[in-house]
C-alpha cells in the first residue's frame, strides 16, 4: 500500500468518525494525525526502518 492509498483510507476513516461523533472537531483530528506521525517517527528511530516500511507493516495487520 502506498502513501496515497493510506491517505485515502485515512480520509475515509475521518469522514466516518466525524459523522458518528459530530462533536469532534477538525482540530481534534489534526492533533490525532500529529500524534500518529510522532509515533511513526519513534518507531522509525528505534527500528531503523523507513516510514513506508512501517506503514506497510501497519496496513498488513
Amino acid at each position: 500500500m502506498n502513501t496515497d492509498q493510506l491517505k485515502g483510507k485515512w480520509n475515509q476513516i475521518k469522514g466516518d468518525f466525524k459523522q458518528k461523533y459530530a462533536d469532534v472537531t477538525d482540530n481534534d483530528i489534526a492533533y490525532a494525525e500529529g500524534k500518529f506521525d510522532e509515533m511513526l517517527g519513534k518507531i522509525q528511530e528505534k527500528t531503523g526502518k523507513t516510514v513506508e516500511e512501517i506503514k506497510e507493516e501497519i496496513s498488513n495487520w
